[in-house]
């Protein structure tokens, strides 16, 4: 079973036919809520649970349906069924289908203008009494609000989750590039960043010397494919300077009827910043925008009729030299076209938040990465903020949007298939498996990048991306509910406010006399992070595995990807599983040998016994 927060659901959608499901789980505790606009009939054998939760202020809060996208877009991605002939106008054309398409749905309808603590909780309450397997939460919150655990109510929630055997799986956030700006960080929720896909959305610039310029961006064009358009640039039309009437009379002038190249080399919100400039030009009647910017693996946005598209820095010259090379420049953009098996992919989308983790720098944060770069998927049945119909065509069931909200069903739905052929593992196994079989490499064969261009680290997508090598990955690191009592114990929390979070703290329980933060790197997680390194010198830190792998008798043998600045030695080098001996523990010396670092440096553990691989990756901080 899955479970998806958000915006509520539309059960209308093809994604959600229950054809070839069999009966509900008789397990199954939950309800199917109705109102004048959702009965039970929108309730089947795939969406088998449906909650709202009205607020008394919106009666938009009254009903499980779906009038934003945002719910029913990341339940079809975590667990919708097979649809083929599936697209959006034409563009991404193929079968969808959810990760784990064989998964029910349960909806909790938690955010309609907002999303109340009060409400999130009681959710939280329900779908562990209702018998989720899988939580699944595209949402939440500001990270410079940096809420501290007792007040945080996504890691009190998924805390009780976690107790009863549920996996919790959230976005990271949408505030990357910057550092900290990770949210869903405690280690007990498996926090999701995102990346671009080897499918690309091509609108090409073609000039007047009739060379064509790669642009990316979702349009539907209605110019002229002939380069018949006058070309100018913001600069010459004085648009960045232009701060009154007279000014903004002049530049309207220049600018109407006329495609207009803007540099947003230096802008610090690119994506905010293109849209901005769009509605802008649009109300100048200009006929295009050309946007140059300086990351090269760009997410395109959608911009529906209007032609507007984003040229990549290696291209910027090549339309330089033309607009050099004439005293009469002219141009054209061509609508969208979609690009298959696209090089490099993935990258770490340039939104996706990056770590580290502002609650401890010894968690590496986030765990995993999965496609969250324009991803196709189920749409509500109402236009909303972020849809676009283009002139003469109907609404689309479809709608391709990006953001960690959509990479973190992806991981969902990967976590309900590897539920379902191993029902008895733990959430923190499961995590386990995702995180020790991620990739580090690309289509080129190459170490996955930033789309800002840069060898991504664990601050940028965990232990990397996510691949189904994790249906079998051999061995797992399970972390215990002690071990999170620990690390709350560790970063200060008192037995008071850990019984706020906690619903199960033993009794007896009381935090250890010495507890201190770095003793966080030694809880049980399939990563490591150690702050302040260089200053210590030497650091010891410890690691337990069980064999879940099909044979009792295994060697698995160790491999250390150290990097320049320190040395790293396992003891012992080998790991010899038998039937009486599933579980086993090693332990990592990491020696400094600078006594300063000046930046982060990080490699990685790996366990192989021919068959299996096991990886985790290390930070060492400064």
């Amino acid at each position: 079973k899955q479970k998806s927060y958000w915006s509520g659901i539309w059960p209308e959608a093809e994604s959600f036919k229950d054809n070839g499901m069999g009966p509900i789980p008789p397990g199954w505790k939950g309800t199917c809520m109705t109102s004048p606009d959702f009965n039970t009939s929108n309730c089947n054998r795939k969406i088998i649970g449906a909650r709202y939760y009205a607020d008394g202020k919106n009666d938009g809060s009254k009903t499980v349906r779906d009038n934003d996208g945002h719910g029913t877009h990341t339940a079809s991605t975590a667990a919708g069924n097979v649809v083929s002939g599936a697209s959006y106008y034409g563009l991404a054309t193929g079968t969808a289908k959810g990760g784990s398409p064989e998964s029910r749905l349960a909806i909790y309808k938690v955010c309609t203008d907002g999303c109340s603590g009060a409400t999130i909780l009681a959710a939280f309450d329900d779908a562990i009494s209702d018998g989720v397997d899988i939580l699944s939460l595209s949402l939440g919150g500001p990270q410079d609000l940096k809420p501290d655990l007792t007040t945080n109510v996504v890691a009190i929630g998924a805390f009780h989750a976690v107790e009863h055997g549920i996996l919790v799986v959230c976005a990271a956030g949408n505030n990357g590039p910057w550092p900290h700006s990770v949210t869903n960080d405690a280690p007990w929720i498996l926090t999701v960043g995102a990346t671009t896909i080897d499918r690309n959305f091509q609108s090409n610039i073609v000039l007047g010397n009739n060379k064509v310029v790669e642009g990316v961006a979702i349009n539907f064009s209605p110019l002229s494919k002939s380069a018949d358009y006058p070309l100018i640039t913001g600069e010459s039309a004085k648009l960045p300077t232009a701060d009154s009437e007279d000014d903004l009379e002049d530049a309207r002038e220049k600018v109407n009827g006329s495609i207009v190249i803007c540099d947003g080399m230096n802008d610090t919100n690119f994506y905010y910043s293109t849209s901005l400039k769009v509605r802008v030009l649009q109300g100048m009647g200009a006929l295009g925008l050309v946007h140059i910017t300086d990351k090269e693996g760009a997410v395109p946005d959608n911009y529906g009729d209007f032609p507007a598209t984003i040229v990549r820095p290696k291209d910027h010259a090549t339309i330089l030299q033309y607009l050099n090379s004439t005293s009469n420049p002219k141009a054209t953009i061509l609508p969208t076209t979609t690009v298959l098996d696209y090089k490099p992919a993935p990258m770490v989308a340039i939104f996706s938040s990056r770590g580290p983790s502002s609650l401890t720098k010894n968690i590496i944060k986030p765990d995993i990465a999965a496609p969250g770069g324009d991803i196709l998927a189920a749409w509500t049945g109402t236009e909303t903020d972020e849809t676009y119909v283009p002139n003469g065509k109907l609404l689309s069931p479809y709608n391709i949007i990006s953001g960690t909200s959509m990479s973190c069903p992806h991981v969902s739905g990967l976590a309900g298939s590897i539920k379902s052929k191993n029902p008895t593992w733990s959430p923190s196994a499961i995590k386990s498996a995702i995180m020790t079989s991620a990739t580090q490499i690309n289509n080129l064969k190459a170490p996955i990048t930033t789309d800002l261009g840069p060898v991504a680290t664990p601050y940028d997508y965990g232990a990397g991306e996510i691949t189904t090598e994790s249906f079998q990955p051999g061995l797992v690191y399970e972390t215990t509910t002690m071990d999170y009592l620990n690390y709350m114990c560790y970063l200060g929390l008192n037995t008071t406010k850990i019984k706020v979070i906690s619903k199960t703290v033993p009794k007896n329980f009381s935090c250890p006399k010495d507890s201190t933060p770095d003793y966080i790197s030694n809880i049980n997680y399939p990563s490591i992070a150690i702050p302040k390194f260089s200053s210590q010198g030497t650091v010891n830190v410890n690691r337990t595995v069980t064999n879940v792998g099909e044979v009792d008798e295994t060697v698995y043998s160790a491999t250390v990807v150290a990097p320049f600045g320190a040395t790293v030695q396992l003891i012992p080098e080998k790991l010899q599983f038998t039937k009486s001996s599933k579980t086993l523990s090693y332990q990592v010396v990491f020696t400094s040998t600078f006594t300063s670092l000046k930046e982060d440096i990080f490699g990685s553990i790996t366990w192989s016994n021919g068959k299996h691989s096991v990886r985790i990756p290390f930070a060492l901080t400064v």
